[in-house]
């Protein structure tokens, strides 16, 4: 009879499953051995009559329950199978963290970065499947044996108040919470803080804040100026010359023809003589023999007419005025 392989276990970190066994006694000659795979699907061989000790299951869905299988086998014999339980969202460890360190002044600045995930489509790390991943972080002086620990939720982190010119070394574990999951430590990485920030440099990062501040704030009071004009314009706008009074003032030269359009103040007044002409002298004029003097009256009947022209005459020629005759 064939004796079934021992220590059957499966080893997997960040999904890469194996499935490992060690060969037991036989004393007929060299067994080999089939693996399989069993789910809800039925039974599949991934490793047939192989020599290795191991067979790679890498292909598993990370979401599924399986039993994996392996069973050792002699010319047409062959032993029972040992079954392993596994899933592997579950059973997977989590592989050390990657890791860098930069010092700057008396603080270690940390980035982490989540274990890559091989066979995926895409650069996909255990973040990728693990959210809620942390990282546990533990730090020391070097040749000391006193430990501290801190636990960290982001991929960039920053231990602070250290000592100046000392050499911490730091270890970092990733953890899941929500599944009580924790993984491989990362190997030790050793870095020295730097002396405490200068005075001088203090100085230049002051004046330097304080110019960007009064930048910013120039900056937002022209804003506001601006946008103060706008709305007072656009809501009040201000009194302003009409449009024909803009088009003179527009053009000089018609300003230069209107100031020398009016006449200066010493200048003689020119004036033409204006002449009226009645009916009566239209009459004289036609009988020129006539030896009555047009002035004197005849007789009875309606006063003569006189020129308005000869009026205007003789008023300009005797400034007494006229007085009425008194009645007889």
């Amino acid at each position: 009879m064939v004796p079934p392989p021992e220590n059957v276990r499966i080893n997997s970190v960040n999904f890469k499953n194996i499935l490992q066994w060690e060969r037991p006694a036989f004393a007929k000659g060299n067994l080999t051995f089939t693996a399989q795979q069993k789910s809800y699907q039925g039974s599949q061989n991934v490793c047939k009559s192989t020599v290795s000790t191991q067979c790679d299951f890498v292909s598993l869905s990370k979401y599924g329950n399986y039993t994996l299988r392996v069973r050792a086998e002699f010319a047409n014999e062959h032993s029972k199978w040992v079954d392993i339980l596994f899933s592997p969202m579950d059973d997977t460890l989590l592989g050390p963290p990657g890791i860098h360190i930069e010092a700057i002044a008396d603080s270690l600045h940390i980035h982490f970065s989540a274990p890559q995930v091989d066979n995926e489509p895409g650069p996909w790390t255990i973040k990728d499947f693990y959210p809620s991943l942390a990282y546990k972080v533990q730090y020391w002086k070097n040749a000391s044996e006193e430990k501290m620990q801190v636990t960290f939720t982001h991929d960039f982190e920053v231990l602070r108040n250290l000592e100046p010119r000392t050499t911490y070394c730091i270890q970092v574990q990733g953890f899941v919470p929500n599944r009580n999951k924790t993984g491989l430590w990362s190997e030790p990485v050793c870095k020295q803080t730097e002396h405490e920030t200068p005075p001088w440099l203090v100085a230049i990062i002051l004046m330097v804040s304080v110019s960007a501040g009064f930048l910013v704030l120039t900056g937002c009071f022209a804003l506001l100026w601006c946008i103060y004009k706008k709305t007072k314009y656009t809501f009040s706008p201000g009194n302003t010359l009409p449009q024909h009074l803009k088009e003179f003032l527009g053009h000089p030269h018609h300003s230069t023809r209107l100031f020398f359009s009016f006449p200066l103040s010493d200048e003689n007044e020119v004036f033409d003589k204006l002449s009226i002409i009645t009916e009566d002298s239209e009459s004289s004029k036609q009988n020129p023999g006539g030896g009555d003097n047009p002035r004197t009256p005849s007789g009875p009947g309606p006063p003569e007419t006189v020129s308005k022209e000869e009026t205007l005459s003789a008023s300009l020629e005797d400034p007494t005025p006229l007085t009425s005759a008194p009645e007889v």
